[in-house]
Parts: C-alpha cells; structure tokens; sequence
C-alpha cells in the first residue's frame, strides 16, 4: 500500500512515498476507508518540515476522504459504500475538548490520511456532505470546521452581523462562504488586489489590501461607520491582533485561530479590555460540530473552493505551492 512518509530530517526534500502494510479488515467498532482525498493545512506543513516534532516515518495530512470498503461488528452508523469524511480530534466527540494537544491529530501525534487506506474506529470519521467529492469533503476536517465553529459554534453568528476575516485562505474563503450564506455582511483583506476582487465576485461586501492601508484595523472600523466588525477570524496571531481589536465592536467576539503573522508579541491589552470583547483562542472542532457543519452545508448548498490539485506522489510540489503564497481558497491531493 502506498503512503506519504516524512523523512529524516524531516522536510520537502526528504517527503517520500514507501510502501506500507494494508491494514487489513476492521475489527469490532472499526471501519475500513479507502482513501482517495486530502487537503493542505500549515498544521500539515509544519508537520513535514520538522516543526511539529512527528518521528521520520510518519504518514502526514489530517484530512482524509474516501469510500467505507468494510465495517466492523457493532458498527452502525455507516453502510459499505458510504462517503465519509475524517475528523481532526477523532476522540473529541462532543462538549469541551479532552486533550489540549496534537497526541491524538491524524497526521501528527499518530499516522495521518496520505494513504490509501485505514482501518479506524467509526467515530473518527462522519458522513461526508452529499454530492461532495473526496478532495471537497477533505476540506471541512480542518479548514472548513474550523471557519463554522468560530463564527457559529463559538461566534453565535446570526443574520445581519458584519464579519472581518483576514487573507483568503481555506479558513477565510470558508468563512466568507458560511456567513454570506446566514445573512452576514463580510469584510475581507488581501495583499493582493486580484485576491480581493475574487472575495468580492464571491459576495464578501469590502475588501481592504493591507499593505497599502496600513492601519487597516481602524479601516475595517470606519468603513462600518465606527461601530466596528461583530467578528474577527484573527489567522495573524500576535502579529495582526492588534489591528483586529481595533476593528471589533464593543462586546464583541475575536477567534484567534492562527499565528501566520507571528507566535508572539505585544498584545495591547487595554485595547481589549475598553472593547470588552471576547478574545478566544480555538483549534479546529468536535466531531458533532463536523456533523452539524455537514447538515449546514447540505442545506445551503455552498461548496469548497479548491484552487488547485495535485496527485499524492506530488505532495511535496502542493506544499511548496502553498508556501508561494498564491492560492485562493484550499489545496487539493486526489488519489
């Protein structure tokens, strides 16, 4: 069976297909999933780059998509032939997160989906969206769930809010997708002006190119007439956050979910706290928000943006795309 593998020492050069033992039929509780979609994610990156700390011979990627082949005794919720989707924390069920680490993340603390087949417990996939293919429902595991739980989960978004969501990756295009389609009115920023004329063709109402308007928080607060955004999808981290208190309305709620802008930095506290909002941090979601987030999309009828695809021997090719800086929306491996 073919695998992606991180090398020794791990990065882009030393990831490699190796051949890998099946792994046989499931057992009691267990499912068999023939793989045959994933998507990029920085979490993914770091890990084949070293940064995450996984052992050389470990098979990356947190998202995977594919065909239930076999079921295990006890086995219920699915059917041989079904479409399922991967979940990030397969152990996190439901309620408050269990663990506050990647120990138990598919490629990270355990083998991950750049393969072509698992064996796994039921619960660490669920039902993928109806009409989606692998490379589309792979794109809900990190990304996609990541963007809903912010803004619904943990945001309460509702029709009506103004939402600011920073650069035009998988998280922001998701979340574009998902407030556009509750009612909201999206504020989008880019350093690139073709980026945000593409937001704009997909329904986001203001895009802001940050490097030609520096102070682009107070922008943001501006542009909604001084009242400022109800949410933030803060993807800079100590480094952006800044400007996102500036941006946010009184009372209301920023999601701190990356740090592609820095680890860490000075925090204006004051800022914060005259705001009185809510600064949460959060890493991806519960397998029953996955399963709301899929009945959400069912329902709407939104679908992923995939901007490119590459076959899983090119692996290594899609991470290197990804660190260009070119994509708008997710990154696709089809196998």
């Amino acid at each position: 069976m073919k695998a992606m593998i991180v090398g020794s020492p791990a990065s882009l050069d030393t990831l490699s297909q190796a051949e890998r033992p099946d792994p046989g039929q499931p057992g009691p509780g267990e499912i068999r999933v023939a793989l045959h979609g994933s998507s990029l994610n920085f979490h993914d990156l770091g890990v084949v780059i070293g940064r995450m700390g996984a052992p050389a011979g470990r098979i990356p990627m947190a998202d995977g998509a594919g065909t239930v082949e076999a079921i295990g005794d006890g086995v219920t919720q699915f059917a041989v032939g079904d479409q399922v989707v991967s979940c990030f924390f397969p152990d996190w069920q439901d309620g408050t997160p269990p663990l506050g680490s990647f120990a138990r993340t598919p490629g990270d603390g355990m083998d991950g989906y750049a393969t072509e087949a698992v064996v796994v417990p039921a619960t660490a996939f669920t039902r993928a969206p109806k009409g989606y293919d692998a490379v589309e429902a792979a794109t809900i595991t990190t990304a996609g769930l990541t963007a809903w739980r912010a803004l619904v989960g943990d945001g309460g978004l509702k029709a009506g809010d103004c939402v600011l969501l920073l650069g035009t990756g998988g998280v922001s295009i998701w979340g574009l997708q998902i407030a556009k389609a509750m009612g909201a009115t999206v504020v989008i920023s880019s350093s690139s002006g073709e980026k945000l004329e593409r937001a704009r063709a997909m329904g986001a109402d203001h895009g802001i190119n940050y490097r030609e308007t520096p102070d682009w928080g107070r922008a943001v607060a501006d542009w909604t007439g001084g009242r400022g955004v109800d949410q933030v999808l803060e993807l800079g981290g100590a480094g952006t956050l800044a400007h996102s208190i500036a941006a946010v309305r009184l009372g209301g709620h920023i999601a701190l979910i990356g740090t592609v802008a820095g680890l860490a930095g000075d925090v204006p506290t004051a800022a914060l706290m005259m705001k009185q909002a809510r600064l949460g941090g959060l890493v991806v979601g519960s397998c029953q928000q996955q399963r709301e987030f899929v009945t959400a999309i069912e329902a709407t009828g939104i679908r992923p943006v995939i901007d490119r695809r590459f076959a899983l021997a090119d692996l290594a090719d899609a991470f290197r795309y990804q660190l260009s800086g070119s994509h708008f929306g997710k990154i696709g491996i089809e196998w």
